[in-house]
């Protein structure tokens, strides 16, 4: 530098925008902020109403209602409200529907999620692939879904109706049958109709599930099945299947358990009816408490949540052995 001459001055260092800077650790990485009191306080603060809000509206339903399965809690006479042990749930266990109505809700869950995974994993595998106007497609599929379960037993009761219903009218036509058939008349096959209006309902779900988990698989993968010569078959059963396991495993529990508790399609279809003969657990306890026993109908809901209980912890438990999670 000449003599003389001033230097230039430092360029002023401008701080970065959004406030300060964090405190960095010697590797680099930034620093995590301690836990306070405060801290701990502000959230307690912001999670206080939702906390309150789920508490009154589950769990005191809930105590209360288990509460009355051990008391003699019938509208009919609420002068009398005394405790009676296990009375109420001798009287379901006894009562002659118990049998048929264990027999329903087993086929319900049975017939109706097989045909769901298969035809929804069909579905999935399908809109996985590309092609024109797929949105489309996948708009008019997921629509079922938004539609509610009443309104589509409701629909499928008109469907299935013995004079003007569209399935008899498709039926003669294909010369299948030679006069109407009173679908929601004969128990058999009143099972029939509200099982399939179950299926079509329940294909949806499967289909997001499935879809958004085939998705995440990388195309990598298929790439070198394809170098290696393995055929769809194959490709499907050592690749696709065992890379989404863990989410068909809590996809086919989520939906079992759904299924169960599901009495919105029976209700708009068949009520129960002919003669009680398509009652689920759950239909039949909803009926029960339309009767005004309350007692009888919390005992049936106290055996529904202990069965489904169970059931959950033997089927997450078989699927861990199998090697379900990855």
């Amino acid at each position: 530098m000449r003599a003389g001459t001033v230097p230039p001055a430092p360029e002023k260092v401008r701080p970065r925008s959004g406030g300060p800077r964090r405190a960095r650790t010697a590797d680099g990485g930034r620093r995590k902020r301690e836990f306070t009191t405060r801290r701990g306080l502000t959230i307690a603060a912001f999670m206080a109403p939702a906390a309150l809000f789920v508490a009154f509206f589950t769990y005191y339903p809930m105590i209360a209602g288990s509460q009355m399965a051990f008391r003699n809690w019938n509208l009919s006479d609420l002068t009398d409200t005394s405790f009676v042990g296990f009375g109420n749930f001798k009287a379901v266990f006894g009562d002659p529907l118990w049998g048929t109505v264990l027999s329903n809700t087993a086929l319900w869950v049975v017939a109706s999620i097989v045909p769901q995974l298969v035809i929804g994993f069909a579905l999935a595998l399908w809109l996985r692939r590309r092609f024109r106007f797929r949105g489309l497609y996948q708009a008019l599929i997921f629509f079922p879904w938004a539609i509610s379960g009443f309104l589509i037993g409701i629909l499928f009761r008109w469907m299935f109706n013995s004079e003007f219903g569209v399935v008899n009218d498709l039926l003669m036509k294909a010369s299948l049958i030679d006069e109407p058939v009173a679908w929601l008349a004969d128990p058999k096959t009143a099972m029939v109709a509200i099982i399939v209006a179950n299926i079509w309902y329940g294909v949806t779900f499967f289909a997001i599930m499935i879809l958004a988990a085939l998705q995440s698989i990388p195309d990598e993968i298929y790439e070198a099945a394809a170098l290696d010569g393995a055929g769809k078959v194959r490709t499907l059963f050592q690749i696709t299947i065992p890379y989404i396991r863990a989410t068909l495993a809590l996809t086919v529990l989520l939906r079992v358990i759904w299924i169960f508790n599901f009495p919105d399609i029976i209700f708009g279809t068949t009520g129960g009816g002919p003669n009680n003969e398509t009652h689920i657990v759950t239909t039949w306890m909803i009926t029960i408490m339309q009767q005004g026993d309350y007692g009888r109908a919390s005992a049936l809901g106290l055996l529904i949540v202990a069965g489904l209980l169970l059931f959950s912890v033997f089927y997450l438990t078989a699927t861990k052995e199998k090697g379900v999670r990855r």
